[in-house]
């Protein structure tokens, strides 16, 4: 069985998108540390990068050409000041040079050395690209193909079990379902007691609170930053104008947890807890379109529904520390069941296989944590992807703007109906079960036209045309 961790499903990048920005960018970095390794680095003289397919056809829309640029700086996307990402791109444009892994000067101009390939796509994957060295008396190449959330694999490569066999490894529901069973737990204890074996139990802790910490930032500066989106569709950010209508006058606060705090000392009415739900889901994927930090879950388009649902029980629900870090474990385990199952890529899938699964993973954990059942959970996750299989991915303009920010909001309400459905639910009877949802998605995923799957070539991305390249 191939073995995912919650940290492998769950990471803190850089927008707007997991394969079309994350991916490139870690692939940059693999490129020249594989080059360092062979001891040809010090050789290179020109770089040269191609894109392929869905890279190509919507590349500019999503950073793709920013992020590989990155990626060869040497810039880490969980750790770059994301504030200068503008000026050190608009340096290396300006002076056709760039430090390689800030080590080594060479001439690279990204208008001739990155080149699109919108009429060709490579065999393994849409989303490939191809990189090449030119070194003293000798060319290395290689291609790559970013699959979803930030994974990237090379052409050729052997598949690598680069995590061990855990206690409870898991290909399917059926699996959580009889180790629950069988040990008495809840699915947060045995995915828990699965990442134990690979990490100290206080890492993981720790981990699960730094992934927490980087989603409550990334809502707070989305419902603090106000401004027209980049790109050219010329979007307006909607979270600070719908947080200041939600949030009392007289409430003072200085960072993201004061924040938190203001938030959860007061009651609301159901309308206005769904308005704060639709908030906090926008702010994320608003910072998201803007090259802002968020947390890739389990893609960045999809960035915004967990912490929507998650932020909806901690400040309606009080919870604790630990409801946080059981409802992360389980929200990753349910997203690795459908990367093993089908696919987290809106380039293979459609958005059912982004922001379906993200409400899928945010419905299990919700219920868990709300006091259902394993077979409940499982349910909660199987009714959210449900009323999403078949979603198109169709941006405007290649842009992680429009339908995609809103969408986070519609995930995120979905997730917590699910929950509400399942928790009066027996799962004995249910029709459909969580497996077969998956199996489904991924055979409507190999049934939809390539149009629908991030090409920008059907649905709203036809009828609102804009040239991206002139904005």
């Amino acid at each position: 069985m191939q073995q995912i961790s919650v940290f492998d499903m769950m990471k803190i990048g850089v927008g707007p998108s997991s394969s079309h920005t994350m991916g490139p960018w870690r692939a940059a970095q693999r490129f020249l540390e594989e080059r360092r390794m062979d001891g040809t680095f010090s050789e290179i003289r020109r770089i040269r990068v191609e894109l392929f397919g869905s890279l190509a056809k919507t590349g500019l829309g999503h950073g793709t050409d920013i992020a590989i640029v990155m990626g060869l700086c040497g810039e880490d996307p969980a750790t770059c000041d994301i504030s200068l990402i503008d000026v050190q791109v608009g340096r290396i444009r300006d002076e056709r040079a760039i430090w390689l892994l800030q080590e080594k000067l060479i001439d690279f101009d990204p208008i001739a050395d990155l080149v699109f390939h919108f009429d060709q796509a490579l065999p393994y994957h849409p989303n490939g690209m191809r990189f090449t060295a030119v070194c003293v008396g000798d060319i290395y190449e290689a291609t790559y193909y970013s699959i979803g959330g930030g994974f990237v694999v090379e052409e050729g490569e052997a598949p690598e079990q680069a995590l061990s066999n855990p206690p409870f490894p898991t290909e399917c529901g059926n699996d959580i379902l009889g180790h629950c069973l069988e040990e008495g737990f809840p699915i947060s204890q045995m995915v828990l007691e699965n990442e134990k074996h690979w990490r100290s139990e206080a890492e993981v802790r720790s981990k699960l609170l730094g992934l927490w910490d980087t989603m409550t930032e990334s809502m707070y500066r989305g419902c603090h930053t106000e401004g027209v989106l980049p790109g050219g569709l010329n979007v307006q950010r909607r979270a600070p104008k719908m947080h200041a209508t939600l949030i009392r006058d007289d409430e003072h606060y200085q960072n993201h947890r004061e924040w938190v705090r203001c938030i959860q000392r007061y009651r609301y009415s159901f309308q206005r807890i769904v308005r704060w739900v639709s908030c906090f889901a926008l702010a994320v994927n608003e910072e998201n379109a803007s090259f802002g930090r968020v947390v890739t879950a389990p893609t960045n388009g999809a960035a915004g529904v967990i912490p929507a649902v998650l932020m909806y029980y901690v400040c309606f629900y009080e919870a604790s520390d630990e409801d946080i870090i059981r409802f992360l474990l389980v929200a990753g385990e349910i997203g690795s069941l459908f990367k093993k199952g089908a696919t987290i890529s809106a380039a293979l899938g459609g958005c059912q296989a982004e922001i379906g699964v993200s409400s899928a993973m945010a419905a299990a954990a919700l219920c868990e944590r709300s006091g259902g059942t394993v077979a409940q959970s499982l349910m909660a996750a199987e009714i959210a992807m449900e009323h999403h299989l078949g979603l198109t991915c169709d941006p405007v303009g290649g842009l992680v703007q429009v339908p995609c920010i809103e969408r986070n909001a519609m995930g995120a309400m979905k997730a917590i109906t699910a929950v509400s459905l399942a928790l009066q639910s027996s799962p004995e009877y249910a029709k459909v079960s969580l497996d077969t949802v998956i199996r489904t998605m991924w055979q409507t995923a190999k049934d939809m036209n390539d149009n629908y799957k991030e090409t920008s070539e059907g649905g709203l991305a036809v009828l609102i045309p804009v040239n991206v390249s002139e904005c």
